[in-house]
This record gives structure tokens, sequence and C-alpha cells, in this order.
């Protein structure tokens, strides 16, 4: 009976330890997602100054380029400050196997599809800088080079964040691999692949 009772508390502890190993991989993608979301709203908020003071200091396609850059960070900045919320609030909320791993592949499709997008900036940005060029339009062109520079850095956000929450994930998934039982406290779950 002992030997039966020494076995059952080995099992609940491996158990609880693996749920406080899930629930940290939960917490380093709310992590990864802040630390993306201070870098997105820090480089909103110099791009906002920088385009305000640009604009009025300057003319012609110069003028263009500023203008866009401030316009274009109020909607980085939009997607900035709600995201780094959205994570401070889930840092320490507890999921389940399905929750974490349905919550990892959302944030991977995010990243994944903005990344697509943002190459859909440049082309747009290509698009105005050669319709300026055809227009001879220094408001098409410095908008064209404005909607590059913000592709192009979206480009290299996306793709970092992505990389960055995808290693999270595979970490995630390796880690559900080899703990296919889980106790959260209260009951014992299983992890089933189809």
């Amino acid at each position: 009976m002992k030997k039966l009772v020494v076995i059952f508390l080995i099992f609940a502890f491996y158990r609880v330890s693996a749920q406080d190993s899930l629930q940290l991989l939960n917490s380093n993608r709310e992590h990864i997602k802040m630390s993306g979301m201070s870098v997105l709203g820090s480089w909103s908020v110099a791009n906002f100054a920088v385009g305000l003071i640009g604009q009025s200091n300057s003319s012609g396609q110069n003028k263009y380029f500023y203008q866009m850059d401030a316009i274009w960070s109020v909607f980085n900045l939009g997607a900035a400050i709600p995201g780094y919320i959205s994570a401070v609030k889930n840092i320490n909320k507890p999921r389940t196997a399905a929750e974490a791993l349905k919550e990892q592949k959302k944030i991977e499709t995010i990243f994944l599809v903005n990344g697509g997008l943002d190459v859909a900036y440049i082309g747009t940005g290509i698009y105005l800088n050669h319709r300026g060029d055809i227009q001879n339009s220094d408001k098409l062109r410095g908008y064209g080079e404005g909607v590059i520079t913000q592709g192009v850095f979206l480009l290299l956000f996306d793709a970092t964040m992505y990389s960055t929450e995808r290693h999270n994930g595979n970490k995630l998934r390796h880690f559900l691999e080899r703990n296919p039982l889980l106790f959260d406290g209260k009951k014992i779950g299983m992890v089933v692949n189809f």
C-alpha cells in the first residue's frame, strides 16, 4: 500500500510540474508579444515625431515621405497598444493544453499573414513611386518611399516575431508530446493528437 501511495505522489508531483511548465510556455508567449508590441509602439512614436518635424521642415518629395511616416505611425500604434494590453492581461491566465495550442497557432498565423501583407505594402510603395515618376508627382514618390520604408520595417518585425513565436510554439508542441497527461490542481487532462 505504501508503494502505491508513493507512486501516486510521484505521479501527481510530475503532473503538477508539467502544468507549471505549460504555464511557463504560455507566459513566454505573452512576454514575447509584450516585447514585440513595445518595439512596434516605440517605432510608431519615433516615426510620428520624426514625421511631424520632417514634414514641417521640408518640401517636395521629402515632405510627403515624412507625412506618410506620421500617418502610418498612427496605425502601427493602433495595433501596438491593444496587443500590449492583451499580453499583459493574459500573461498569467491559466490555459489548458488545447487552449494553449489554439492560442499559439493563432499568434503564429497572425504574424505569418502580416508578413504577407508587408510584402503587399512594399509592392504598393514601389507602384506609388513608379506612378510618381511617370506623373512627375512628388506626392506619389514621397508616399511611395514612405510606404516602402514602413513595409520593410514591418516585414522585418513580423518575420522576427513569427520566428520567435514559432520557436516558443515548437517548445510547447514538443512539451505536449512528452506530457500527454496534465493536471491543473482540480482535474487531469489528456492531449490527443489527431
